[in-house]
């Protein structure tokens, strides 16, 4: 196979275009993971905690402070507002287009910006992080979408990948910012690292102006010129070029058997092969949040202070540079691995150091140096099983199993199903691991559920994700309709040809795909059978 990443032999065109369109995009998951950040250090700055607290004092330093509830209040409120987003995301994308649908995500967010750095009190600051959350939320939903329908198949999975890593990138951002603010007595210890995120959002608008719409989604609209040139910019190719009408002939080929399965509904998305695909996506992007990792970036800070270690600050910017670091192999890998093996090699990892972090923050104390250093160490290891494997590839599989007509609606649901998830996380874990009264006061044995939940992993990627490497995305639903079950996906091999299914005529509104194909092949061979061979020509020992 090689060790690069190559573009098949004899593709026509270039897919630098489309790459760089793919990574410009991914730009977005910079606002995500900057927001997401954030937060964990402003937590701990002293001048904000005394701006916000409400008269309750931290017994360990003396500073007033806010509680267990109100932090639980303040950083759970951003995932909320993402749940509520995300689903919005599908109307919006399909409604205006995946392009206008980040620039309308941005303009959201910028509003949630604005209230945080006004605020002064938590209800503000607590609007604030909805609506910047309802912003990340609809971004986090249409980036994947918009990426999926650009990129060219064999290395669709490493530009999809790029949001994560994009992603990662704000995490250190916010890490290195909070760092640089943190020892400030005034207001502008939490204002700049709240107001810097308006950098990341004019970036992200001013490239929305030249991005193209994705040819996928013109087709949908019935915008096939239209659909022609945005794909001619992303192939580096002429709209007569015969490589550019092949695939523009495939995917509409694909929309109109689609469209004669009939129009589709949410409650579409819940039936048959559309509905194992969607609790394929739902479940794997709520295990991303299950196995732990945001604890590390909305409570590291706070965590590792309660833990003995000094220099939190500097012990989280480490950890978001392990994040980043890690990404990049991770976006080799899914294509030389596929996605079935990289995930799987993940959820492994992530078990063992999660069940070693929880044994070693138990059984030793506060003052044992070793320990503390293993307990980072391992916390370092984890992050690298999870930055390679499924930070990038629970957003590659989303983006890529769903079929066009229902593609916005399920990776909106999807994506909802994280948030969900992390809103969970984000709310009930300061009363799992705080002290105090009507606490579990868990510390470090809060690993121990991020490990049980890893290991649930390692068992739904063997039972439940369809190896979809090098495939098409209008090939991905021969995939789901000829193979049953996950472990026989990797040896799948294309034979659908949705222009041969049109060209037969197969009309049949309840025909499946597989029937559809039988009947394409079968009205094939009676015109060969009939007097012309297979390029035209009159068959005469017929």
């Amino acid at each position: 196979m090689g060790i690069m990443l190559k573009k098949p032999e004899g593709s026509a065109g270039s897919a630098v275009p489309a790459i760089m369109v793919g990574l410009f995009v991914a730009f977005g998951g910079v606002l995500f993971g900057y927001d997401t950040g954030t937060i964990g250090g402003i937590l701990g700055m002293e001048h904000w905690r005394r701006q916000f607290s409400t008269g309750y004092v931290n017994k360990k330093d003396g500073i007033p402070d806010v509680t267990a509830s109100q932090t639980s209040l303040i950083v759970s409120i951003l995932s909320a507002g993402t749940f509520f987003g995300a689903l919005t995301a599908a109307p919006v994308a399909d409604m205006i287009g995946r392009r206008l649908g980040l620039v309308v995500c941005n303009l959201v967010f910028c509003l949630g910006v604005i209230l945080q750095t006004a605020a002064t009190h938590i209800p503000t600051f607590v609007a604030g992080r909805f609506f910047a959350g309802y912003g990340v939320g609809m971004i986090s939903a249409t980036i994947p979408l918009y990426q999926s329908e650009t990129a060219p198949k064999w290395i669709r999975g490493a530009v999809v990948g790029a949001y994560q890593l994009a992603i990662t990138i704000g995490l250190l951002l916010a890490a290195i910012v909070d760092n640089a603010t943190k020892n400030r007595l005034d207001s502008g210890s939490y204002r700049i690292p709240i107001a810097v995120q308006f950098a990341w959002s004019i970036i992200l608008y001013i490239g929305c102006v030249f991005l193209p719409e994705t040819p996928r989604y013109l087709i949908k609209r019935g915008r096939p010129d239209a659909a022609a040139k945005s794909l001619s910019k992303l192939r580096r190719l002429d709209v007569e070029h015969p490589a550019l009408l092949e695939e523009l002939a495939e995917i509409t080929a694909n929309h109109e058997y689609e469209l004669s399965l009939g129009k589709a509904t949410y409650a579409d998305c819940f039936k048959g092969s559309l509905g194992k695909r969607l609790f394929t996506g739902c479940a794997l992007q709520s295990l991303q949040q299950l196995t732990g990792v945001n604890f590390i970036f909305y409570f590291g800070t706070s965590f590792f202070q309660n833990s003995g270690i000094k220099n939190p600050f500097i012990v989280s910017m480490i950890t978001s540079c392990v994040n980043v670091a890690s990404t990049f192999p991770g976006l080799y890998l899914v294509e030389k691995w596929g996605r079935r093996n990289l995930l799987l090699f993940g959820a492994i990892g992530m078990a063992v150091c999660q069940f070693i972090v929880a044994i070693t923050g138990t059984v030793a104390g506060i003052d044992n140096l070793s320990a503390q250093k293993a307990l980072i160490a391992f916390v370092c290891i984890y992050i690298f099983f999870f930055a390679c494997s499924w930070g990038p590839v629970a957003w590659v599989v989303t983006g890529e199993i769903f079929p066009l007509k229902v593609r916005a609606k399920s990776l909106s649901m999807t994506t909802a199903s994280n948030w969900l998830l992390n809103f969970a996380i984000a709310y009930a874990t300061p009363y799992l691991v705080n002290d105090g009264p009507g606490n579990a006061n868990l510390g470090a044995k809060v690993f121990f559920i991020w490990g049980g939940c890893c290991f649930i992993c390692i068992f739904f990627v063997w039972g439940f994700i369809y190896e979809t490497k090098g495939l098409a995305l209008e090939q991905v639903d021969e995939l789901y309709a000829k193979v049953d079950k996950a472990w026989k996906s990797a040896g799948f091999v294309p034979t659908v040809s949705f222009q041969d299914i049109q060209e037969a005529h197969v009309d049949n509104r309840h025909m499946s795909l597989v029937e559809a194909e039988g009947e394409a092949v079968r009205k094939r061979s009676v015109v060969y059978n009939d007097g012309e061979g297979p390029l035209g020509e009159k068959n005469f020992s017929a």
